[in-house]
């Protein structure tokens, strides 16, 4: 009779910690979707891995990816653990609406935010352009359909009184595309939201003069009032200098953010959040230095992960 209540305790842990497998993956190796080659996300997102690999052991490869609107379809579905998105967008994906319409998503957390993503409308000089408006009847790449940046340029063209369908020639195209576009002439601007300096922008600045349509001040107050995930943005300094622009750039942002998949442990969520955010100094990425804990919650409108959530009460951080 002993014997029997023994086979049935260690048959019932037995069956526990598979159920507990099941429910929560963990040191499997996981992948982090970026966004395209041209991008910030690909080139930061490789550094976070390596720092998180390094640091905790647990094995994370970067992918690149269409980035932010994909890379929550991956989430969800189970194809990938980790990814970079805008925080519009992953808002976006859990009230369902948007690119997400009747396909809300209920299993993609928060880690936290990384750094702000610029609203770059890129064209050249030479091609006359110098407002929003001035955008009425040109081929203007605005990104995949649904996309992060295709919503940033439905937006800010509806506050300027231009209708993304009707009013511009729109091209579907990736940053590296928009770029070899305009250098090839085919077509007249790109919408690109990343990280500044982006390397496609950089690469197109190295042959040609470029130049960033400015948003006036009434139009960004406008756009931040209907949507408050957006912010003021300049571009400037060092940015500035690297696209070899003659003056500050007046435009808006969004955040870049680290979701993960809810199905993820908590003990690994709370050492890979620990590592990048004690580690960001360790990366060479100029876009590095934004994330600290002070910009860890800015701008998160999903529910945080319990590893992250754990690291932030262990820093004391209010949300």
């Amino acid at each position: 009779m002993k014997r029997r209540g023994i086979l049935i305790a260690i048959m019932t842990m037995f069956i526990a910690s598979l159920f507990l497998s099941a429910c929560q993956k963990q040191h499997e190796g996981y992948t982090l979707l970026t966004g395209g080659t041209g991008g910030t996300y690909y080139p930061l997102g490789g550094q976070i891995a390596k720092i998180i690999t390094d640091e905790t052991g647990i094995a994370v490869d970067s992918n690149s990816s269409n980035a932010s609107a994909d890379n929550v379809k991956d989430l969800s579905t189970g194809d990938a653990e980790l990814a970079f998105v805008q925080t519009d967008v992953v808002a976006y994906a859990v009230e369902g609406i948007h690119m997400f319409e009747g396909e809300k998503v209920d299993n993609v957390l928060a880690i936290g935010s990384l750094y702000p993503e610029t609203i770059q409308i890129v064209t050249t000089k030479d091609s006359g352009i110098t407002s929003v408006e001035d955008l009425r009847g040109k081929a203007v790449s605005v990104g995949a359909p649904g996309s992060g940046t295709y919503i940033n340029a439905e937006q800010i063209l509806a506050i300027h009184g231009l209708d993304i369908k009707e009013d511009i020639n729109a091209q579907n195209l990736t940053f590296d595309e928009s770029t070899d576009g305009i250098q090839d002439g085919n077509i007249d601007a790109a919408f690109i939201t990343a990280g500044t300096p982006t390397g496609s922008v950089s690469g197109l600045s190295a042959t040609h003069d470029i130049h960033i349509i400015s948003i006036a001040q009434d139009k960004i107050d406008e756009l931040v009032k209907l949507y408050p995930h957006y912010a003021p943005d300049t571009i400037t300094g060092d940015d500035r200098d690297e696209y070899g622009l003659d003056e500050d750039v007046q435009t808006v942002a969004v955040l870049a953010m680290l979701a993960v998949a809810s199905d993820v442990s908590d003990d690994d969520v709370y050492k890979m959040t620990k590592a990048m955010y004690e580690n960001a100094d360790k990366m060479a990425h100029d876009k590095a230095k934004f994330i600290t804990l002070e910009n860890a919650l800015n701008g998160i409108g999903i529910e945080l992960h319990p590893g992250a959530k754990k690291y932030y009460e262990e820093k004391g951080l209010d949300f």
